[in-house]
């Protein structure tokens, strides 16, 4: 298959693998990284993969020049991105605003591990899911997906391209490393079928052009470095020109924009699979790996005549709050597991607003959430006792 960006046919891979074939579908010609486990595999693939398809791989020093190079080559012209974990996604933040200011399309595939600091790297954790959303100083929004397959891996990279370009912003894989080191069959479809979308281009002269002057949807079109058209980019508040403007309604216009994008786009970016949510009264709701435990959960908890339903989150930023919010007053409590001490469920109990219980069921890493302990969750919670 060499020199085919798209190797279609059924493979047995795994998920770091499998994003790395959904990169070069989406048409991803320009990785810049730095090898960590448990996503070094992303890595050492692309080494191989992009000079076979007329792309180009570079290792970095580190982790702040890597996601660097990835802006830089975005504004090249081309579509980018790196893959990190918890480490180097906390060493990438400060360029991961700048990108976000800057409105740069690239994409971050994050295989998280247990933390923090050096923590446990080659085991799984899902510790970063806030930092994803915060990480970087300022305000302003993001979308991060969050596969449970390396099926997945390879729908969601291309998922993460497309909404990178579409809407102008980083945009975050959030993995983790049993999805990224689990070996699954992985079914990749012919070219034509894989839905691809490019960045949107000017559609005025030169003369006319203002590199952050927005279409009526938020989302300005993006001229690339050689394109013959004037541009400027500064991670500096900045009006529609790129040039700095040093005043706080520059940085109203500015940062409300970058707000509006997404959340205006809220009902086109966000992706849920709900399960038997009409008859539901305990709803558990779960992303990444945990999600598999979930389903479980909930099959050997209906067939016990409990009715639960189950939510898994393909996208987790931005949240689903109105989903959340439309449920929670007819349930008798919402459940979430994940690999952390509780990150997202504090978003569950926000959106829920008082109107139902919600339930953590936790672990700090290390090692998978069991089914078990959700299903003892879900009886606890069916048989009116609060969980320890």
């Amino acid at each position: 298959m060499a020199g085919q960006a798209v190797m279609t046919g059924t493979y047995f891979m795994n998920g770091d693998h499998a994003c790395c074939e959904g990169a070069l579908a989406a048409g991803c010609r320009f990785f810049g990284g730095y090898p960590i486990t448990p996503a070094t595999e992303i890595a050492e693939r692309m080494s191989r993969r992009l000079p076979e398809c007329g792309g180009i791989y570079i290792q970095m020093e580190d982790e702040l020049a890597s996601i660097a190079a990835v802006l830089g080559a975005s504004w090249g012209g081309v579509k980018a991105m790196t893959s990190t974990s918890g480490p180097g996604f906390s060493l990438m933040m400060e360029n991961i605003g700048l990108g976000l200011c800057t409105e740069t399309p690239c994409v971050i595939c994050n295989v998280q591990r247990a933390g923090p600091s050096t923590g446990l790297p080659t085991l799984v954790a899902q510790g970063d899911m806030m930092q994803a959303r915060w990480g970087s100083h300022g305000h302003y929004e993001v979308i991060a997906l969050s596969p449970s397959s390396p099926q997945e891996m390879f729908d969601f990279t291309i998922q993460a391209f497309n909404l990178s370009e579409q809407y102008r912003l980083p945009v975050f894989v959030m993995a983790d490393e049993v999805v990224g080191h689990m070996n699954e069959r992985v079914i990749i479809p012919r070219e034509e079928d894989i839905k691809i979308a490019n960045r949107r281009k000017p559609s005025v002269s030169p003369a006319e052009f203002k590199p952050y002057q927005a279409d009526p949807d938020g989302i300005a079109p993006m001229a690339n470095c050689g394109d013959g058209y004037r541009i400027h980019v500064t991670g500096l508040t900045h009006d529609e020109r790129g040039y700095p403007v040093m005043d706080d309604a520059t940085q109203k216009q500015m940062t409300d924009r970058l707000i509006r994008k997404i959340k205006n786009n809220r009902h086109k970016i966000i992706q849920t699979e709900n399960f038997y949510l009409d008859d539901a009264q305990i709803v558990v709701v779960a992303y990444g790996i945990s999600a598999r435990s979930a389903r479980q959960a909930m099959h050997e908890a209906r067939a016990k005549g409990i009715s639960v339903g189950f939510i898994k989150l393909n996208t987790v930023w931005p949240f689903p709050e109105e989903l959340i919010r439309s449920l929670a007053p007819r349930l008798k409590a919402l459940i979430m597991p994940e690999i952390n001490a509780g990150q997202m469920v504090l978003e569950l109990e926000r959106c829920a607003g008082g109107a139902c219980p919600v339930e953590l069921v936790s672990h700090f890493g290390g090692a998978l959430i069991h089914p078990s302990s959700i299903l003892d969750a879900i009886t606890k919670v069916q048989k009116g006792k609060k969980k320890s």
